[in-house]
C-alpha cells in the first residue's frame, strides 16, 4: 500500500469516519515546549507556532471512489504559490512524512454518545488521547457537525494539560471565542477560528489563526485579511470579509463538500468526485453557486 501525506504535516484524528477533508500542514516554531509524560516522553522539546492560515485540504477522488493522488499532488504544488504556514515545507517533506510522522493532531469531539459527552467524560477522553499521543493534540469542536460543542470549562481544564496546545473551534460564537483567548492567554495554547465567515471578528477578539474550508478555494483572498488585520487595516479587511461571507456558506452550509469540490474546479485546482454517500450539486446547485460566488467578484 502507498502511503502519502494528504494534508501533511497536521493529521486530523477522529473518532467517528470522515474522509472528504484533512486538515494542511502546520510548521513548528522555535520557542521550547514540554510535552505530557508517558509515551511522549522522549519527544525533544518544542513548541508549535499556530499563527496564520490554513485550508482543511479536499481530498480529490476518481469517479471509482479511490483517492486520485496524482491531482491531490498538483493541489499542493499549486497551494505553494498561497501564503498558508508550512505549505512549501510541507510539499517538500511529503515523500518523508510516512517515516516522519505528523506535528500535531486535531482530534474532534466523540459525539455518538452524544447524551453520555458530560464534561467529565470529555476531559477524560481528551486527557487520555494526549497522554497517550507523542505529538501535541489540538482540541476541535464543530456542532455543526457533531451536534456537540466542546464546552468551555472542558476547553479551559483541558488547555492546561502540556501535551494539548490549541483548538479550532467552528462554532462561529464569537463571545466564547474572546473568552477562550482571554482565559487562556497565560497558558501555552492558541485559539484558531474555524470558518472563513467571521475570520476578521476571529482576529479582533485575538485569534492566532484560522482553519478555513474556503482557503482550498480562494486562498489568497482569505491570507489577505489576516496580513490587513495584523497591519492594522480594518476597513480593508471589513470590505474584503464582507466579499467573503456569500462564498463561505456556498462551500461549507449551503452545499457543503460538493460545493467545495465543484468551486476549486473553477478556480484552477483539483476538487476531484465526491463519494457516497455524498451526491455531486445538480445542475441548479451549480448555477447557484457559481450566482455565488460571481455576485461577490470572483468568477
Amino acid at each position: 500500500m502507498v502511503r502519502v501525506a494528504v494534508a501533511a504535516r497536521l493529521l486530523r484524528l477522529q473518532w467517528q469516519k470522515g474522509p472528504h477533508l484533512r486538515p494542511a500542514g502546520i510548521g513548528a516554531g522555535s520557542a521550547p515546549r514540554r510535552f505530557a509524560a508517558g509515551a511522549s516522553a522522549a519527544t525533544p522539546s518544542r513548541r508549535l507556532d499556530l499563527r496564520g492560515i490554513y485550508p482543511p485540504l479536499a481530498t480529490p477522488f476518481t469517479s471509482q471512489g479511490e483517492v486520485d493522488y496524482s491531482r491531490l499532488e498538483e493541489n499542493l504544488r499549486l497551494y505553494t504559490g498561497i501564503p498558508f504556514r508550512a505549505t512549501r515545507g510541507t510539499i517538500e517533506m511529503t515523500a518523508q512524512m510516512a517515516d516522519k510522522g505528523a506535528d500535531a493532531a486535531l482530534v474532534v469531539t466523540p459525539c455518538y454518545f452524544r447524551g453520555s459527552m458530560t464534561s467529565a467524560a470529555l476531559i477524560h477522553h481528551y486527557k487520555q488521547v494526549a497522554e497517550a499521543s507523542p505529538i501535541p493534540v489540538i482540541l476541535y469542536s464543530v456542532p455543526a457537525n457533531t451536534n456537540l460543542e466542546l464546552p468551555t470549562d472542558v476547553v479551559l481544564s483541558l488547555a492546561q494539560h502540556p501535551n494539548i496546545v490549541g483548538i479550532k473551534d467552528s462554532g462561529g460564537n464569537i463571545t466564547r471565542l474572546g473568552l477562550l483567548v482571554h482565559r487562556t492567554q497565560h497558558e501555552d495554547f492558541q485559539v484558531l477560528g474555524g470558518s472563513a465567515g467571521f475570520l476578521l471578528a476571529s482576529y479582533i477578539v485575538g485569534a492566532a489563526g484560522a482553519i478555513c474550508a474556503l482557503a482550498n478555494v480562494l486562498g489568497s483572498p482569505v491570507c489577505q485579511i489576516e496580513q490587513l488585520c495584523c497591519a492594522g487595516s480594518w476597513d480593508e479587511a471589513r470590505a474584503l470579509q464582507h466579499r467573503l461571507i456569500e462564498p463561505n456558506i456556498a462551500v461549507t452550509s449551503k452545499f457543503g463538500v460538493p460545493g467545495l469540490k465543484q468551486a476549486m474546479e473553477w478556480f484552477g485546482f483539483n476538487g476531484g468526485f465526491c463519494r457516497s454517500p455524498l451526491l455531486p450539486l445538480s445542475e441548479a446547485q451549480v448555477r447557484e453557486l457559481r450566482q455565488d460566488l460571481s455576485s461577490n467578484g470572483w468568477l
